[in-house]
């Protein structure tokens, strides 16, 4: 299926923008960083850091996210997201993942995908929604 390592890293950056900020406070200098942002994030980078080692024609899904949320990160920091495998098992890849902003550590957790063939993971999803109509 796939040869992945434990021990594989994967890093990416972010800049933060108001693009993924939280607006709800109401005032301009209380944006920063959301969670879902924070999360989405972490999990891309978790994608990003096995998808090389994947065989043709597969990709892997978010099956579990465990998160905590540290620390506020203001517009115009860039943030580092790292993720690392911790363990496979069969299709599932465990993963413990940060986030670091110019100052401190902002996030971290533990994030589980599944691989999959992305044409029958198609083809199951047209299945589903033909089955209701």
């Amino acid at each position: 299926m796939a040869n992945i390592p434990v021990g594989t890293v994967g890093e990416t950056k972010l800049l933060v923008t108001s693009e993924v900020t939280i607006d709800f406070l109401g005032m301009e200098g209380a944006r920063g960083l959301s969670t879902p942002h924070l999360i989405g994030y972490m999990e891309r980078t978790s994608r990003d850091t096995v998808l090389p080692l994947l065989d043709p024609g597969h990709d892997t899904v978010g099956t579990h996210v465990n998160v905590s949320h540290l620390a506020a990160t203001p517009l115009g920091m860039t943030v580092t997201f790292r993720a690392e495998v911790t363990g496979v098992t069969g299709r599932r890849v465990q993963f413990r993942v940060e986030a670091w902003d110019e100052k401190e550590k902002i996030g971290e957790g533990t994030h589980e995908r599944a691989i999959i063939d992305v044409a029958r993971f198609t083809t199951r999803l047209a299945a589903k929604l033909n089955a209701r109509l």
